[in-house]
Order: structure tokens, then sequence, then C-alpha cells
């Protein structure tokens, strides 16, 4: 067995009570012990995109128990990309934290940051729908303390509809996969894979509930329409950080979109094959127009920022929806892109918010470092948006060059152009008034410091690093857009390699231990 598969779940879960219990009255004992646990799970990362990279599928089996009877975790390109995204996003967001002093505005902050990393890493290598649930738990519960944290009335207040928004969601989760046991008697993938193509379309009314039970709660965790309206107040109200972090949150909801929906239940079987033309592609390009027209009429930046990501899941989720290799393969460099542009943008946020000292979009006299604040605000903006010479460019012609079918090729063209455009022209209305109209506004003589603008000192080399890094990262997936592409290429059509996939979790275990 290879067990580098397990070790992303089990660093930040070894590490995790370790900072809890015995580092919580010292900070800079739990930076440290989070630092060393976050640059160890991009180690591991690294090494496991490396191993799969050459397109053979890795099954970790807990107890050596053979698939569908025991745990597995398994490790493909797809997952490997996951954790290695995952992984890196973290580090970028802790440095952040540490930097600006936000770990330390409450209690926990780095144990449930690491039990955070353990679920979104466990959900992304798990091959058994019912251990996905388990692993949404984990990582859920996680984020509901990391969403509260340093309190306040409206963080709490959002806490409490993120809370009940997902509970309810998890409530379905379980329907579902009590639905779906009693009608194939498994909840391994694979072995889902390997069943459900064998039951006929006239006795496949309960597998086509489960699925569509499925398709809600993942939509959930996506922020796809019309179980959207949980993320702008939750991302808008969390800590800068923490919604920095939770980029990725969306994107387990996709993921798992993709994995349980492309070989689980195939697109081509009789029972789900119009899941996605009926359900996920109409509500994917309702998405869209939510998260644009949320941009052009947001009156605060954080929320701004929300609704961006809003129309971003959207984008991704079209390309998602109609389940074909090339659209995948698009769907996932667009995926890389958003979650890093999204991270970027809440954190130049965070360094703009603490020296204005609001989040309103309203002309104030101009902070320290205006200049260099508009400029990191420009970039991270044209990548969310969608213009060159970034990623975020490049992502969306991938998508609009995979869905060239007759059917969906009007809706999905105008719905991202006219989006893009929408997002372009709220970006540049916020952008105008934090930067351009305060460079031309005069403090009255008989005005306060205080009442001008707060009194912060110069964002330093260290709280700019992380927002220079995810800019960085933005542009070298643009200036390697060629080799990334053809490797999500193939990422993508080992997905669609259902049969290999298959053969691989339920063949008999290997006795050899590496």
């Amino acid at each position: 067995m290879m067990h580098w598969i397990i070790l992303p779940v089990i660093i930040p879960a070894m590490f995790a009570p370790l900072i809890g219990f015995v580092m919580r009255w010292d900070i800079t004992l739990a930076r440290a012990a989070s630092v060393m646990a976050t640059v160890l799970l991009v180690g591991v990362a690294i090494g496991l995109a490396m191993l799969a990279a050459g397109g053979e599928t890795h099954v970790y089996r807990l107890g050596d128990w053979p698939a569908p009877f025991g745990i597995v975790l398994v490790l493909d390109q797809l997952s490997a990309l996951m954790v290695l995204l995952t992984s890196i996003l973290a580090l970028i967001v802790l440095i952040h934290a540490i930097a600006t002093g936000w770990d330390n505005r409450g209690r926990h902050f780095h144990a449930l940051f690491q039990f955070q990393l353990m679920g979104i890493c466990g959900a992304f290598l798990t091959g058994d729908i019912f251990n996905l649930f388990v692993f949404f738990e984990v990582l859920l519960i996680a984020s509901y303390g990391l969403m509260i944290h340093s309190g306040g009335k409206e963080r709490m207040q959002a806490g409490l509809q993120y809370v009940v928004m997902n509970l309810a969601g998890s409530t379905l989760f379980l329907f579902a996969l009590g639905t779906l046991y009693a009608s194939t008697g498994t909840l391994n993938i694979a072995d889902l894979a390997a069943k459900i193509p064998l039951i006929p379309a006239e006795e496949a009314a309960l597998v086509r509930v489960a699925a569509i039970l499925l398709m809600i709660v993942f939509a959930v965790k996506a922020a796809l329409f019309p179980v959207q309206f949980w993320l702008p107040a939750t991302y808008a109200n969390a800590p800068a950080p923490v919604a920095a972090l939770f980029a990725i949150m969306t994107k387990v909801g996709a993921y798992a979109i993709l994995r349980v929906h492309t070989t689980a239940f195939s697109p081509d079987h009789p029972g789900t094959v119009d899941l996605a033309d009926t359900w996920l592609f109409p509500a994917a390009i309702i998405t869209i127009a939510i998260g644009a027209f949320g941009v052009l009429g947001a009156r605060r930046l954080m929320p701004l920022i929300a609704f961006s990501v809003i129309g971003s899941m959207g984008t991704l989720l079209v390309a998602v929806a109609a389940f074909s290799p090339n659209a995948t393969a698009a769907a996932l460099y667009y995926m890389v892109h958003s979650t890093f542009a999204a991270a970027c943008l809440f954190l130049v946020a965070d360094l703009i918010v603490t020296r204005r000292n609001t989040d309103r979009l309203t002309a104030k006299v101009p902070t320290v470092q205006n200049g260099l604040f508009a400029a990191l605000f420009f970039a991270a903006a044209i990548a969310m948006a969608g213009m060159p010479p970034l990623s975020g460019f490049l992502g969306k012609l991938l998508v609009l060059d995979a869905l060239r079918a007759p059917g969906t090729m009007i809706w999905a063209w105008s719905a991202i152009l006219i989006g893009s455009l929408l997002t372009i022209v709220g970006f540049a209305r916020a952008g105008s008034t934090l930067f351009w109209k305060s460079t031309s506004m005069i403090p009255e003589p008989n005005m306060t410091t205080s009442e001008e603008t707060p009194q912060a000192s110069p964002a330093t080399a260290l709280q700019l690093a992380p927002t220079m890094l995810a800019l960085a990262t933005l542009a070298a997936l643009a200036a390697f857009a060629g080799p990334v592409s053809a490797y999500l290429q193939g990422t993508s059509d080992q997905l669609f390699d259902r049969a290999g996939y298959i053969n691989a979790v339920l063949s008999p275990a290997e006795e050899v231990i590496e």
C-alpha cells in the first residue's frame, strides 16, 4: 500500500488536537505548529501529484479490507490536483492570517484550521459516498467555528444562517444515502459504478431519487441556484482569511458533482441521463446571472467579492454540466483559477478594509499605500472578471470553446459573456470609488484624523506576500496554460475512464507494502 495517500488526512488530524489542547495558550507555538503542518501537507500533496501524474489510479485500503466492504481512499489525477490546490491555498491563507493577526483575535483558530484541512482533503480522497458525508461534516463543523472567529453580531447572524442551511443539506445527504443503499446495497463509488448500469431504467426510480437528492446536496455546497443565498452573507461577514480559505469550499461541491455523477451515476444511464440538461445546466446559467447582478448592485466590498464567487461557480458548473472530457478539462482549469482569484480578492480586501475601517463603497480620504492597494485590487479584479492577461481570460475561453453544442451554446455563451461584462462594470465602479474618487478628496480643516481615515500603519512585506503569491500563481497559470491544460485534459480523460476506476478500486488488494 502507498501509505502516503492517507497523509493529507493524518497530518492535520494529528496537529489539530495537539494545537488545540497543548498549545492553546501559546499563540507562538500554535502558529509554528500550524505552519509546520501546512508545509508538510504541501510537500505531501506535491509528492502525491507526482505519483498520480502517470495516469494510474492508486487505492489505499484501510485495515487492508477490500472494497466495497472496507474504507478506501483513492488517488488519481483529479483527487491529487484538488489536494494540491487545497494545500497551496491553505499555506497562502495561513501566512496572511498570522501576518495580519487575525489568528489571535479569537481562540482555537489554528486547531479549527487544521480540522478544516482534514475534512477537505478527506472529501477529495475518499472512494465512498458515506465517508464523503463524514468528511463533509468534519469540514463543516470546523468551518462553523472559523466563520464566527473573533465574534460580532453580524458574524454570528450570518454564521447561524450558514449552520442551518448546511444542517438541512446534511439531512438531505443522509436521506440520499439511505435511498441509494436501499436500491443498490452499496455506497462505494466504484461498486455503484458497476451496479447502477445493471439496473433497468424502469426499476431505477430510487436511484434517480438518490441522484437528484445528491445533486441538491452538492448544489448547496457549490452555492448553485436556488440554494446559493447562504453564501453572500457568510463570505462577506467571515474573517477575511477564512473567506479566502472558503474559496475551496464551494469547489468541494463541484468536485463531488464531478466525481459522483460522472463515475457512480453514469451520464449515459437511462435513469439519470437527463439530470444535467434538466437541472444542472439551467441552474448554472441562473447562478451566473445572480452573481453578475450581485456584483453590479453591491454597495459593500466584501459582498461584492462574495457575489463574484457565485458568478464564478456558475461559470464552472456550466462547463461541468456538459459532462464531456473537453468541457471537464476546461472546468478544471477554471476551477484552479477561480479558487486563487477569489482568495486573492478577499486578502486584498482585508488589507483595504483594515485601513479604511469600513467596507462600504464610499469615497474617503486616501489611505496609506493607496496606489499599491489599487494596483493589487485591479489585478485581482481583472483575474476574477476574466480579462487578459491573467488566467481568467484563458479559463473562460476554454469553457466557451468546449460549449459549442447547438442546444447549449447560445445560453452558455450569452450568460458567460454578459455576466463577465457586468462583473467588469461592477468591479470598475468599486475600484473607482475606493481609489480614484478618494484621491480627489481633501480633508476639511476642522476634520479630525479619526474622521478622515483610521490611523493604520503601512502593510508589511509579510502581509503583502500572500496576495502577491496568489497573483503570481494566476500569472503562472496563464504563462504555462499549455502544459497545465494538457495535464488537465489527461485528468479529465482519466475521470471519464469509469472502467479503469472500477478495476483499480475493486481489484484484490495487493500484498506489497511500500
